[in-house]
């Protein structure tokens, strides 16, 4: 099967937000579209809201006059259910409640030509459950939209136990026909993005739990070091702390309380305390009139460095080396073990071990871990922690290196993995397991991790970037450190690893 026809009607049930957006995304990509809601006057209320915003569109000269027009008489409000019939597509973007969506499957089946296609804009919901008892199941599977819809790119298309593939594949189609860029999924608790994203959030909460760093200084370290476009108590403040605690919730019930996906205490006193983000007027941070927003910590230093000693291959660090060249510090080269030596100071990428176990365990003295960064040609920012017994002057001569070379340093307190990295193996290592398990592809969730929530680099091609074996160290270390199984390493990531073979393979 290929794309729905042009001339395919399109229903989209749910007048809301979720449902006005795709109602606009499909009328824009050319197809009739009927909107319904059982509030009386929402769906032309909706599709008011859309005119205007497409208007204001034209103002800009981002959209065509003659487009505004044609997209608008498109619309159609509906007054009743029974005016969907004709649809070849009806999505629904109605209150998120399994009994309530199955009722209306059931009324849409009954309603609704054989060949018709049923789809749910379901965030969390599994598409098994909802086709359950209905005539059609294979007609059934997910369409979840990301908002705001017609700026998102991504459209997960998910599968349930009885979709025909044949249905995904027109859906999927469909979804690339529209402008997006469709991803399939297999039917799982959080599908791809909302189950591969929890560590995002949650390696940041427990570092922020046992003292690592303030909120400013860790969501600054993954905008401008780590790359990605919010810091994690910036987006969950935008988001709102009870949805997404909510869904953190809701995912750790469905893996039967797997500590992977373990709820934070931090989040939920927030949530207790009525602190629910920019929408209440607090969260992490204070967003009322006349709040300041709080400045990371910064290290200086006055010390004067001129040389340094690398030694070995610096691996996924190796850009620093051009940038510090750039910057006048003169590099001496030498065999090692991919260290650099500054004055006094051992400076090592973090390879998820405390920097005090790490300095026992392989005998460096005064050694100083550096924190991983997207592109360390280009960051502004870096992390750094150091052992116990490292001295003040060694340490310094290290901030003096990275000042030189044009970083801002921040401080973590000693533990394991620092913030970007064990942030990115915890992200990669859940990208893994959901290849492993057969939820999506590789390819394809690394695509639905950019396209959905902005990832600089998928996690999985990021894992590839630091090396397959640094990452699954970085993993091992961190289980070893907290004794949890929620660092696990996947037995994905093991297997390639042990084959010497490559994720997206």
């Amino acid at each position: 099967m290929s794309a729905l026809h042009i001339e395919a009607q399109v229903a989209v049930i749910g007048a809301g937000a979720m449902g006005a957006g795709i109602a606009q995304v499909a009328a824009q990509a050319g197809h009739a579209v009927r909107l319904y809601d059982n509030r009386p006057g929402a769906a032309a209320q909706a599709i008011d809201g859309i005119a205007r915003q497409l208007a204001r569109l034209v103002d800009k000269g981002k959209l065509n006059p003659c487009e505004r027009e044609s997209t608008v008489a498109r619309l159609q409000p509906a007054e009743s259910l029974e005016a969907l019939a004709d649809a070849a597509l009806v999505i629904e973007a109605i209150v998120e409640d399994l009994d309530i969506k199955q009722q209306l499957l059931r009324q849409l089946e009954a309603l609704c030509a054989e060949t018709c296609i049923l789809a749910s804009n379901t965030s969390s919901l599994s598409i098994t459950r909802l086709a359950a008892g209905l005539a059609r199941p294979e007609r059934v599977i997910g369409m979840h939209f990301f908002n705001p819809a017609p700026l998102m790119a991504l459209v997960e298309v998910v599968s349930g136990l009885a979709t025909e593939p044949a249905v995904a594949d027109t859906l999927y189609d469909t979804a690339k026909a529209w402008g997006k860029q469709p991803v399939h999924a297999r039917s799982t608790p959080g599908f791809i993005v909302n189950r591969v994203a929890r560590p995002f959030y949650a390696e940041s909460l427990r570092l922020l739990q046992e003292g690592a760093a303030d909120c400013a200084s860790l969501d600054a370290l993954l905008r401008e070091a780590g790359g990605f476009r919010m810091g994690a108590f910036e987006l969950t403040d935008l988001i709102g702390h009870d949805v997404n605690d909510a869904v953190t919730c809701s995912v750790f019930d469905a893996y039967y309380g797997d500590l992977r996906f373990q709820p934070s205490q931090v989040q939920k006193e927030l949530v207790a305390a009525g602190r629910l983000g920019r929408k209440s007027g607090q969260g992490f941070y204070d967003y009322r009139e006349g709040a300041e927003r709080p400045q990371p910590a910064e290290l200086r230093s006055s010390a004067e460095v001129t040389r340094c000693v690398v030694e070995g291959d610096l691996g996924v660090m190796q850009p620093l080396l051009q940038r510090l060249s750039a910057s006048g510090v003169e590099l001496t080269r030498r065999a090692g073990q991919g260290l650099l030596r500054i004055g006094d100071a051992t400076l090592a990428l973090s390879d998820g071990r405390l920097a005090s176990q790490r300095a026992r365990d392989d005998g460096l003295q005064n050694l100083v871990l550096i924190d991983l960064a997207l592109d360390y040609s280009s960051a502004t920012r870096i992390a750094i922690t150091w052992a116990r017994n490292t001295t003040i002057e060694a340490r310094d001569q290290v901030v003096a290196l990275l000042q030189r070379a044009g970083f801002n340093v921040s401080a973590l307190a000693d533990l394991p993995g620092l913030a970007v990295l064990r942030t990115v193996a915890m992200l990669a290592n859940e990208a893994a397991d959901a290849v492993l398990q057969g939820v999506a592809s590789a390819a394809d969730i690394d695509l639905a991790m950019c396209a959905g929530v902005n990832y600089p680099l998928g996690p999985l091609a990021w894992a590839e970037r630091i090396g397959l074996a640094h990452t699954l160290h970085t993993l091992e270390h961190l289980q070893q450190a907290y004794g949890e199984e929620r660092y696990r390493p996947s037995l994905l990531l093991r297997r390639t690893h042990a084959e010497g073979g490559r994720l997206h393979d």
